[in-house]
């Protein structure tokens, strides 16, 4: 499998920048990827779009797996839904509304 972005011991699909949406239905902005000074594994940099904004980063490679439901559906951990979150803000069940604020 040919992929774009090289880690220590394996390539990984370059990641779109955008807003995705967790498998429990929280929306994130991916803001880039960047990589781990010391192990030089990738991560990814994004923020969630709800509650206070806060910036958080997770290993590219877990932030691109399956997840595994209590019914036993494989699902992806994060989906891509699209690159524009300007207009965007979580309401209390998950869809979109409002303004982000910026």
């Amino acid at each position: 499998m040919q992929h774009g972005l090289e880690n220590t011991d394996s390539t990984i699909e370059p990641l779109k920048n955008g807003r995705y949406r967790h498998y429990k239905g929280q929306f994130y902005q991916v803001l880039g990827t960047a990589r781990h000074s010391e192990t030089r594994e990738w991560l990814v940099v994004y923020r969630c779009l709800y509650d206070d904004y806060s910036l958080w980063v997770r290993p590219l490679e877990m932030f691109i797996e399956s997840i595994v439901l209590e019914n036993g559906v494989q699902v992806p951990r994060f989906s891509f839904v699209d690159q524009d979150v300007d207009d965007f803000v979580n309401s209390s069940d998950g869809e979109p509304v409002g303004n982000l604020g910026k």
